[in-house]
């Protein structure tokens, strides 16, 4: 599948979020900018400390129109310990089926200790208020990105 390109309207998905809600992106059409950042796994110290910043900024991006979501492949059970645990304000979805990392096109090869597999590669996506990517990194590292990603929204 082709990456999602800059000012393309992002297709509609739905998927499982939780606390027991469904996320669906035209719901937020007209209403606030989204940004989903797709991250490897629960509870690992570089996804902790991801999440950890988007929960600290909340009231930031609140006052900017925008709303956050992670995503991985963990399961709804595993999202709501890691939500829980981590206090985040902030739905987690999760993607077993890889759907959604699919439309984003974040399942890539990845090395770790000289083995090759797909995974995920950590990503942030800003979604503007009628539906359009407005901002991609890939290949994200954590210090200082929640930041960068901040001044995007508000520069919108």
């Amino acid at each position: 599948m082709p990456a999602l390109e800059i000012g393309q309207v992002v297709p509609d998905f739905t998927a499982p979020a939780t606390s027991e809600t469904t996320f669906t992106l035209s719901d937020y059409r007209g209403v606030s900018n989204v940004i989903i950042y797709f991250y490897p796994k629960d509870s690992t110290p570089g996804c902790t400390t991801e999440g950890q910043n988007f929960r600290d900024m909340k009231e930031e991006l609140a006052s900017n129109d925008t709303i956050v979501f992670g995503v991985s492949k963990d399961t709804m059970r595993r999202h709501e310990n890691f939500k829980a645990k981590q206090e985040f304000n902030f739905e987690l979805i999760s993607d077993e089926s890889e759907e959604v990392c699919n439309l984003f096109n974040v399942i890539q090869l990845k090395k770790l200790y000289g083995k090759e597999y797909m995974g995920i590669v950590r990503s942030t996506f800003l979604i503007d208020k009628e539906g359009v990517l407005r901002e991609h990194w890939d290949k994200v590292r954590v210090k200082g990105h929640t930041d960068r990603v901040l001044e995007s929204v508000k520069a919108l």
